[in-house]
Protein backbone atom coordinates (compact mmCIF):
# COMPACT_ATOMS: atom_id res chain seq x y z
CA UNK A 1 0.00 0.00 0.00
CA UNK A 2 1.34 3.42 -0.96
CA UNK A 3 1.56 6.24 1.57
CA UNK A 4 -0.90 9.06 0.89
CA UNK A 5 0.45 12.17 -0.77
CA UNK A 6 -0.65 15.26 1.12
CA UNK A 7 -0.81 18.77 -0.31
CA UNK A 8 -0.74 22.22 1.25
CA UNK A 9 -4.44 22.38 0.46
CA UNK A 10 -5.18 19.19 2.40
CA UNK A 11 -2.97 20.38 5.28
CA UNK A 12 -4.86 23.67 5.55
CA UNK A 13 -8.17 21.81 5.47
CA UNK A 14 -6.96 19.47 8.23
CA UNK A 15 -6.15 22.59 10.27
CA UNK A 16 -9.68 23.89 9.73
CA UNK A 17 -8.61 26.58 7.27
CA UNK A 18 -9.63 27.23 3.69
CA UNK A 19 -7.53 25.15 1.32
CA UNK A 20 -7.71 27.21 -1.89
CA UNK A 21 -4.41 28.45 -3.32
CA UNK A 22 -5.66 32.04 -2.90
CA UNK A 23 -6.42 31.45 0.80
CA UNK A 24 -3.10 29.68 1.42
CA UNK A 25 -1.12 32.44 -0.27
CA UNK A 26 -3.00 35.07 1.76
CA UNK A 27 -2.41 33.21 5.03
CA UNK A 28 1.31 32.88 4.34
CA UNK A 29 1.55 36.54 3.30
CA UNK A 30 -0.27 37.74 6.46
CA UNK A 31 1.57 35.51 8.92
CA UNK A 32 5.15 35.34 7.74
CA UNK A 33 7.99 35.53 8.11
CA UNK A 34 8.17 33.55 11.32
CA UNK A 35 11.47 34.24 13.12
CA UNK A 36 14.03 31.52 12.38
CA UNK A 37 14.26 30.58 16.07
CA UNK A 38 10.49 29.91 16.32
CA UNK A 39 9.13 26.49 15.42
CA UNK A 40 6.21 26.48 12.99
CA UNK A 41 3.76 25.14 15.59
CA UNK A 42 4.76 27.88 18.06
CA UNK A 43 3.95 30.70 15.65
CA UNK A 44 1.32 33.13 16.92
CA UNK A 45 -0.97 32.52 13.94
CA UNK A 46 -2.19 29.11 15.19
CA UNK A 47 -4.79 28.38 17.83
CA UNK A 48 -3.93 25.72 20.42
CA UNK A 49 -5.69 22.94 18.52
CA UNK A 50 -3.87 23.77 15.28
CA UNK A 51 -0.51 23.99 17.08
CA UNK A 52 -1.11 20.60 18.70
CA UNK A 53 -2.05 19.09 15.35
CA UNK A 54 1.11 20.46 13.68
CA UNK A 55 3.27 19.08 16.50
CA UNK A 56 1.63 15.69 16.19
CA UNK A 57 2.01 15.66 12.40
CA UNK A 58 5.73 16.39 12.71
CA UNK A 59 6.50 14.04 15.58
CA UNK A 60 4.40 10.98 14.88
CA UNK A 61 2.84 11.02 11.43
CA UNK A 62 5.42 10.52 8.71
CA UNK A 63 2.74 10.95 6.01
CA UNK A 64 2.23 14.60 6.96
CA UNK A 65 5.82 15.51 7.84
CA UNK A 66 7.02 16.52 4.32
CA UNK A 67 4.15 18.93 3.71
CA UNK A 68 4.40 20.43 7.21
CA UNK A 69 8.11 20.96 6.57
CA UNK A 70 7.26 22.63 3.25
CA UNK A 71 4.88 24.99 5.04
CA UNK A 72 7.57 25.70 7.63
CA UNK A 73 10.02 26.71 4.91
CA UNK A 74 7.41 28.97 3.27
CA UNK A 75 6.49 30.59 6.58
CA UNK A 76 10.12 31.20 7.65
CA UNK A 77 11.07 33.03 4.42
Amino acid sequence: MEAPIHTLSSLFEQLGLEGSQFAIDGFIHRNSPIPQNVELAKAKCWNQSQANMLNEMISSDADWEPIVEQLSVLMHK
